[in-house]
């Protein structure tokens, strides 16, 4: 490769214009570009680069984090000046080439930490694919400048970096582990791994770029932290990136809330101890990470269980069946139970719907059950009700009730015609 490509590059001494980064194989094409340049201002030609940052991946502000201790590295230290071969420049880029929105976090960006001097070894940078190329013979031909026969060259290199906080902390920790290999240490939770990660990437630092992902794959995310890994994901090869999709592909999150629907049938269904089932129900639904899932999830069973006190009073006030008289009265009394037992349901749905502030689909829906409300007064003129549930009545009034005061009190946000269907059913 020599060192003449590139777009943007300028003349400059020993012949060399502009020389690009090696992508990783097939992977990076959204990757913010480095380009290295020989310093004609500058009497030692000095290699330059400069971060041209694109609008594939936004870096955003994060906790700074403690870097591997130098103790972990070699014989040959990380900033070690009597041994090193390559001084590396590293200073916050303050006029990106491209527009981002990041341009509203350079003001954040501590003055002190914005230009930083290292003393590194170009043996141990070769590790980095990009450092690899950037210090081969191919370039250094062109860059020597009839300076061949001096064993003891020192290379000063110059690296912009995204202007936003803890940039330059996020690359010093990268440069160090390529001394260390101390990754268990230094990856300790998800923050570091999403601010190391974009680094190693741009670096092409492949054991780094490993460590990353697989503590990505192995710990739990919030939902910020799945959008930024998302964003990364594009960047990383077939394999890499297979572990963290499956963690966010849509059948992953089916089975998820699969698992809390069946949960909450349990619950209601099939648990003896049906009070301390729901309480623990109740609490998993609090805590669950995504309200969201919660929502669909309590719609669902909310649904479930209308439809089936729906089916069952219709049933009994409108029967479809023959028999004898026994037969006949021993089904209308399963129908009763039926829309009594899960009309209790319901008025635990719509109390957890209420609390956690997701009941707006509910409360329309009960708004508008015009068949239902037909077929339950029907069933209500008949007396035989009043001996075997006497307190169905009072079970869908509690569901009306509760939303309609969750509405009243704006838990729940409801429309003008929603709101007096609910107040001539508390009145009727």
């Amino acid at each position: 490769m020599t060192a003449g490509g590139g777009s943007g590059g300028g003349g400059g001494a020993g012949g060399v214009t502009s020389g690009k980064k090696r992508q990783r194989s097939g992977s990076y094409s959204r990757l913010s570009s480095t380009v290295g340049i020989i310093d004609s201002s500058r009497p030692d030609n000095t290699l330059t680069e400069r971060t041209q940052k694109t609008s594939g991946i936004r870096r955003t502000a994060s906790q700074a984090f403690i870097a591997p201790s130098s103790s972990a590295a070699v014989s040959r230290g990380f900033n070690d000046s009597a041994t090193a071969d390559v001084v590396l420049r590293l200073f916050v880029d303050q006029l990106p080439l491209f527009d981002t929105d990041d341009s509203e976090s350079i003001s954040a960006v501590d003055s002190d930490q914005s230009d930083v001097q290292i003393y590194l070894h170009s043996d141990v940078l070769c590790r980095s694919k990009y450092f690899a190329t950037l210090l081969s013979d191919r370039w250094q031909k062109e860059s020597n400048d009839g300076d061949s026969g001096n064993s003891l060259r020192m290379f000063r290199l110059n690296l912009g970096v995204p202007a936003t906080p803890g940039s330059i902390d996020h690359h010093l920790a990268v440069l160090q582990l390529l001394y260390t290999n101390d990754f268990s240490t230094t990856i300790h939770n998800v923050s570091v791994a999403l601010c190391l990660l974009p680094v190693a990437l741009e670096l092409i630092f492949e054991d780094c770029i490993k460590a990353c992902v697989r503590f990505l794959e192995a710990v739990p995310w919030t939902e910020d932290e799945e959008r930024k890994i998302l964003s990364i994901v594009p960047l990383l090869g077939k394999e890499e990136s297979q572990e963290l999709l499956a963690r966010v592909s849509i059948d992953k999150i089916d089975t998820s809330e699969q698992m809390l629907h069946g949960l909450i049938l349990s619950a209601l269904h099939n648990h003896p101890n049906t009070a301390f089932a729901k309480a623990f129900v109740a609490k998993l639904l609090r805590d669950f990470s995504s309200k969201e899932a919660a929502k669909r999830v309590l719609d669902r069973a909310f649904q479930s269980s209308l439809k089936i006190v729906k089916e069952s009073l219709e049933e009994y006030s409108s029967p479809d069946f023959r028999g004898d008289h026994n037969e006949i009265e021993a089904i209308q009394r399963l129908n009763l139970h039926t829309a009594m037992t899960n009309g209790r349901h319901l008025v635990w749905l719509v109390e957890r719907m209420i609390e956690l502030r997701v009941a707006d689909t509910a409360v329309q829906e009960w708004s508008n059950q015009a068949a239902f409300t037909a077929d339950l007064l029907r069933a209500l003129r008949d007396d035989a009700w009043r001996n075997i549930v006497p307190g169905l009545p009072a079970v869908v009034l509690r569901c009306t009730c509760k939303l309609s005061n969750a509405v009243a009190t704006g838990t729940i946000l409801a429309t003008r015609q929603v709101r007096f269907v609910l107040r001539l059913e508390r009145r009727s």
